[in-house]
C-alpha cells in the first residue's frame, strides 16, 4: 500500500510539473540584473528582455541588485526555486569567483539562456588627464607613481582583467584602484574627475567619447575597431598583448540549474527572438557590441573556453586567490 501511495504521489508531482512547464509563464518573472543601472549589462538586458517578453507572452520585472562583484545576485537567484520566474541577467564575472575567492558558486550552477553579446575592452581618461594615450599615461604613472585613479569594480570585474593584463606586460603598474558597483557609476565617476582612467568596455564608454566628455586611450583588441577610427589597438604598440586578445566581456541570462527543460527552451526562444528585434540589434551596434546569440551546448563551450583563459591570466598575474587548477580548470594550451 506504501508503494502505492508513494508511486502515486510522485505521479502527481510530474503531472503537476509538466502542467507548470506548458503554462509557463502563469505569473510575474524576476529579472536579477547583477549591476548598477546606467552601466553595460543593465543597457543590454533593459534593451532586450522588452522584445523577450513580447515573443514570451509574460513579463519580466527587472531588479538591479549590486554587491560583491555580482555575487550577491548571483547567490540569489541560485538560493530561488528553479522554477524559471527568478532570471539572472548578469556578465562574465560568475566564472572567476572561485579562483579569486569571491564564492563557491558560479555559472556551473546555472543554466544559460541566451549568451546575447560580447563587447570590446578599452581604456578611456579624464578629459582633462594629463596625457592623450597609452604610451603617455605609462610614462604619466613611472614618473607619478601611486597616483594615478584608475576606476575598478572589484575583484574579476572587467577593469581587473585588463589591469592585469597591463601589469603583466608592463612588469608592474602602480596605480589607485577606486572600486564602484559597476561600469555605469565608474564611468560617471570619471566624467566628474573622481577617476583618472578607467578600462571599461566600449559599448558602455562610446557616448561619452562621442559627446566629448571622456578620451579614448587604446582598444584592447587585435583589429581597429570601425565605431572608434583612428583610436589605435594595443597590439598595434606592443605585440606582447597578442598573447591575451581577443578577450572581452559578454552578457547573458542564466536560470538555476534543475529548471525544467522546455521551459528553459521557451526563455531560449524568447530571447533568441528578441536578440533578432531591429531595435535591440540597431543599438547593439550603435554601441559597438557584437551580438552572439547562443544557448545550450554552444553556450557552455563558450563559457569553459572563456574561464579557461581568464582565470590562468588572473593566476599568472598574481591576482588569484586560488589556483584554477584546484577547481578542475586546465591551462589553456599555448
Amino acid at each position: 500500500m506504501k508503494r502505492f501511495i508513494l508511486g502515486a504521489a510522485s505521479a502527481l508531482v510530474l503531472a503537476a510539473t509538466a502542467a507548470t512547464a506548458q503554462d509557463y509563464p502563469a505569473k510575474e518573472i524576476q529579472g536579477i540584473i547583477q549591476w548598477g543601472a546606467g552601466g553595460s549589462t543593465d543597457t543590454v538586458m533593459r534593451s532586450v528582455t522588452p522584445h523577450a517578453e513580447a515573443a514570451l507572452g509574460g513579463t519580466i520585472v527587472m531588479q538591479n541588485m549590486t554587491g560583491a562583484v555580482g555575487a550577491i545576485a548571483l547567490n540569489y537567484v541560485a538560493d530561488a526555486e528553479a522554477d524559471g520566474y527568478t532570471l539572472l541577467m548578469g556578465a562574465e564575472n560568475p566564472l572567476l569567483y572561485k579562483v579569486m575567492g569571491l564564492g563557491d558558486k558560479d555559472y556551473a550552477d546555472f543554466t544559460p539562456v541566451a549568451i546575447l553579446a560580447r563587447g570590446t575592452p578599452m581604456l578611456v581618461a579624464n578629459k582633462d588627464a594629463p596625457f592623450d594615450d597609452y604610451a603617455g599615461m605609462m610614462a604619466y604613472i613611472k614618473e607619478h607613481p601611486g597616483e594615478v585613479r584608475f576606476g575598478a569594480t572589484g575583484p574579476g570585474g572587467l577593469p581587473s582583467v585588463i589591469t592585469a593584463m597591463i601589469q603583466t606586460v608592463e612588469g608592474g603598474l602602480d596605480v589607485i584602484a577606486v572600486p564602484y558597483d559597476g561600469d555605469g557609476p565608474a564611468l560617471t565617476a570619471l566624467q566628474g574627475g573622481a577617476v583618472d582612467v578607467m578600462p571599461a568596455v566600449l559599448g558602455a564608454a562610446i557616448e561619452g567619447i562621442r559627446a566629448g566628455n571622456m578620451k579614448p586611450l587604446a582598444v584592447f583588441d587585435v583589429v581597429e575597431n570601425e565605431k572608434l577610427p583612428g583610436v589605435p589597438t594595443i597590439t598595434s604598440f606592443n605585440d606582447a598583448y597578442n598573447t591575451y586578445l581577443p578577450w572581452g566581456p559578454f552578457f547573458g541570462v542564466f536560470v538555476k540549474n534543475g529548471t525544467p527543460d522546455d521551459v528553459v527552451a521557451k526563455l531560449a526562444a524568447a530571447y533568441a527572438e528578441g536578440a533578432q528585434h531591429p531595435d535591440f540589434v540597431a543599438l547593439m551596434d550603435n554601441r559597438g557590441f557584437q551580438l552572439m546569440g547562443i544557448s545550450g551546448d554552444e553556450a557552455q563551450a563558450f563559457l569553459s573556453k572563456w574561464q579557461q583563459g581568464t582565470t590562468w591570466l588572473l593566476q599568472d598575474a598574481g591576482l588569484t586567490k586560488a589556483s584554477p587548477e584546484d577547481f578542475g580548470i586546465a591551462r589553456p594550451a599555448q
